[in-house]
């Protein structure tokens, strides 16, 4: 629906019939930072969105493939948005405490202290970019990278950059890690590369074939998906855990020792414990190992740098209720989307970032008429 509301004219700009004056810093362009700059913009206020990297748009510019999702879609969106008002600063690393994160392109830096006396509030949208670790024998060895590490890079080159150094899968057995979205991008984009083999390991247990129609919502039905990418062609398997990586002496990864486990229920805590199965062990040849298991946590210098509070999980604390929802321990520094919640899903980001948006107009105006 949206497409064609694109392609007969009917999404055009909507700038503010007034301007407040004020000024909002929003630090990352991902889908929660474009929500909530765009809102802001169209409350009136004048919105600089931040991004360390060399173009505007986050995990949907360079974390999903083309295949998945063209970045045409991006571009409209923020003519759109530059319509309206906002400026964006793409290459420019916001916080002063040194560290980059994954896949930062950035040229210049700002403190964290410039954007508090510079703006009237600050909005942290960015994503979750600690990537989950596999720290196992073998970890060190060349051809063993995160997903994140892999997929921007390929999404730079079809956007006609040059990467030095570039990961690539072709001609390689190539064997993913992880059973989720980003693992089935993986797979995906090995494919397009000409993988000689490409196999995905997933440490839980095989999802059934049809979801529990009992189940309401909120929860998420339980149930096994199969992506294009998948369709495409790979092996795929669950209940494995992996051992190790061996090296062919010249400190590259060679292959993969994996075992097979089981899952049980611990009667006494409820919860799901797994145990290798005895003589389950094996080996499977690997020139390239992606890790897909998902992120724990945004970039915790920004929030460092900002001084803000963090919960137990690393994220920004910031509750989504009541007055003063989505503002952080610092005063007029907001968070939402991953930065607050964690590794979420792109609609997860844009709902936060919208209703981010309306708390800060209601912290800078004392009310506000953007939509909760």
């Amino acid at each position: 629906i949206i497409d064609k509301g694109w392609e007969m004219g009917w999404v055009v700009p909507q700038p503010p019939a007034r301007k407040t004056g004020r000024k909002v810093a929003v630090v990352g362009s991902g889908p929660a930072g474009l929500a909530c700059a765009q809102q802001l913009a169209r409350a009136g206020h004048d919105v600089t969105v931040f991004e360390k990297n060399d173009r505007i748009g986050g995990l949907l510019r360079y974390g999903i493939p083309d295949f998945k999702m063209e970045k045409h879609h991006i571009d409209r969106r923020i003519e759109q948005m530059l319509a309206e008002g906002v400026r964006f600063r793409a290459g420019v690393l916001v916080g002063d405490a040194g560290e980059k994160g994954v896949n930062d392109w950035s040229r210049e830096k700002v403190p964290a202290q410039q954007l508090l006396e510079e703006f009237d509030a600050v909005a942290l949208t960015g994503g979750a970019e600690a990537p989950r670790d596999l720290p196992v024998p073998g970890r060190e060895l060349r051809g063993v990278h995160f997903a994140m590490d892999f997929l921007p890079q390929q999404n730079r080159v079809v956007a006609g950059d040059r990467v030095d150094g570039q990961i690539v899968a072709t001609g390689k057995h190539v064997i993913v890690i992880g059973g989720g979205d980003t693992g089935s991008d993986c797979v995906g984009t090995s494919n397009r590369q000409g993988a000689r083999s490409v196999t995905q390991f997933e440490l839980m247990p095989q999802p059934p074939e049809h979801e529990n129609k009992a189940l309401t919502w909120p929860n998420w039905p339980y149930k096994l998906r199969t992506s294009s990418s998948h369709e495409e062609g790979c092996e795929r398997d669950w209940a494995v855990t992996t051992k190790l990586f061996r090296d062919d002496g010249k400190g590259n990864v060679k292959a993969l020792v994996g075992a097979r486990v089981a899952w049980q229920k611990d009667e006494a805590t409820g919860q799901m414990r797994m145990s290798e199965v005895p003589g389950s062990e094996f080996e499977l040849p690997a020139d390239l190992v992606l890790f897909a298991m998902g992120f724990v946590s945004p970039v915790g210098k920004v929030l460092e740098a900002f001084g803000v509070r963090k919960d137990a999980r690393g994220n920004a604390q910031a509750s989504t209720d009541g007055a003063g929802c989505y503002a952080t321990s610092v005063p007029k520094v907001f968070a939402a989307g991953d930065m607050r919640r964690g590794q979420s899903l792109v609609v997860w980001a844009i709902r936060e970032g919208r209703q981010c948006a309306r708390a800060v107009d209601e912290f800078l105006m004392g009310a506000s008429e953007l939509p909760r």
